[in-house]
């Protein structure tokens, strides 16, 4: 839970939109269709979003961010993906927002001097080593072990899906400094660091996949990586405790983010609808073609209202986790589903690259998958809110 936070106006609500826009929108279809060719860094767009300021928009203002909450972020989320660079955009920036929460929460005043600067202005970048091959969404069962030594840890493991390790010269590093069988609970044992990404002791390969190619996804492998005392965050040992702060502003995030992705891919098969003429009239004026993006615009929207009420409830400092997950669940679903209708407006052109939403359908993809699946949602709606037996 976060402290509360006053809640942005409307004034204030369309500054912040005013504000990214004039950032991203110097950023064209051109540009991100060959970063999805190439698979290089958008370097030029993080670095204009960090010499704008936005890199630090929910970081702390005493060590240069702007103290604002997840309302005005999610704003600032939504209108990055809104303009054609689908997750590439959003993930190029998204990891400074709540991913290093854990520095923010627990970490002490010279971390924070020490790191958060550094994130705000873009002069390093943080990959997250979370994920484990053999754990996956299951947390506890991590088995990357930090042993104690005198003035640090010796780290050995491996991490999967570690986006941004090609380009990021920082870590967060979750491990187990208690092997698992000898904790008295799952959750104990887990300890958080925040250090230098050595490349001489991580291995770092990249996955090929389906989109966000030019924001890398990593399996890294760890060999006797050496991590000083000063850069573990917070107590040994309760980091699993740490993560949980940014669970719900991720969801909620990632909400907006497929909302953008769909609305964008919806105002483009709405003006192709409009231009596209067949049998001596527009086909935007067949019903077949109109009420399929009618129904699709009613969920992004309801989506919408939901990732703004987690916000709300979260920046107010009240429990959200039902909304927030939801607003997940509602804005991949209709995002993925706004793409899908894009393209089979667009016909057999949907499935051109010149037309772009072939695209912005693989980007938007991954929010369905990632950082919860839609069946434990479902199984933590179930169980939280309508009080039904635990099923796993």
């Amino acid at each position: 839970m976060t402290a509360t936070k006053p809640l942005p106006t409307p004034e204030e609500r369309q500054a912040i939109r005013e504000g990214v826009r004039a950032v991203v929108s110097r950023f064209g279809d051109d540009y991100w269709l060959a970063r999805d060719e190439d698979g290089v860094f958008p370097r030029e767009f993080h670095r204009a979003m960090a010499d704008a300021g936005w890199l630090g928009i929910t970081m702390p203002e005493a060590y240069g961010g702007a103290g604002l909450g997840v309302t005005e972020a999610a704003i600032m989320m939504h209108e990055v993906a809104s303009h054609g660079g689908g997750m590439t955009s959003s993930s190029s920036v998204h990891i400074n927002l709540f991913g290093p929460h854990p520095i923010v929460v627990k970490g002490t005043h010279e971390q924070k001097s020490r790191w958060v600067p550094r994130l705000i202005s873009g002069e390093d970048q943080c990959c997250f080593g979370f994920t484990e091959p053999d754990a996956g969404l299951n947390t506890t069962r991590i088995t990357t072990f930090a042993e104690k030594v005198p003035g640090g840890y010796v780290v050995h493991g491996q991490k999967v899906w570690t986006s941004t390790a090609q380009v990021a010269n920082k870590i967060m590093l979750l491990t187990r400094t208690t092997r698992f069988e000898d904790c008295a609970r799952p959750t104990d044992g887990i300890t958080i660091f925040y250090t230098n990404l050595d490349r001489s002791k991580i291995d770092v390969h990249r996955i090929p996949k389906m989109g966000r190619k030019a924001v890398d996804s990593n399996a890294i492998f760890i060999d006797g990586l050496f991590i000083p005392d000063e850069d573990r965050i917070g107590e040994e040992g309760k980091g699993f405790g740490y993560i949980l702060h940014s669970l719900n502003p991720e969801r909620i995030l990632i909400g907006a983010e497929a909302i953008g992705i769909g609305q964008d891919a919806l105002r483009r098969a709405t003006q192709y609808a409009k231009d596209r003429v067949v049998f001596d009239r527009p086909i935007g004026q067949n019903q077949a073609i109109q009420h399929p993006l009618a129904e699709r615009w009613m969920y992004l929207e309801s989506a919408w209202l939901m990732a703004l009420k987690a916000a709300e409830l979260y920046d107010q400092g009240l429990p959200c986790g039902a909304e927030a997950n939801s607003a997940k669940f509602l804005a991949a679903r209709a995002g993925h589903d706004a793409c899908w209708q894009s393209i089979a407006t667009h016909g057999g052109f949907g499935y051109a690259k010149e037309y772009h939403v072939e695209r912005l359908y693989r980007e938007v993809a991954i929010t369905r998958l990632a950082p919860i699946t839609e069946q434990l949602i479902l199984s933590f709606i179930a169980e939280k809110v309508l009080d039904l037996p635990k099923s796993y």
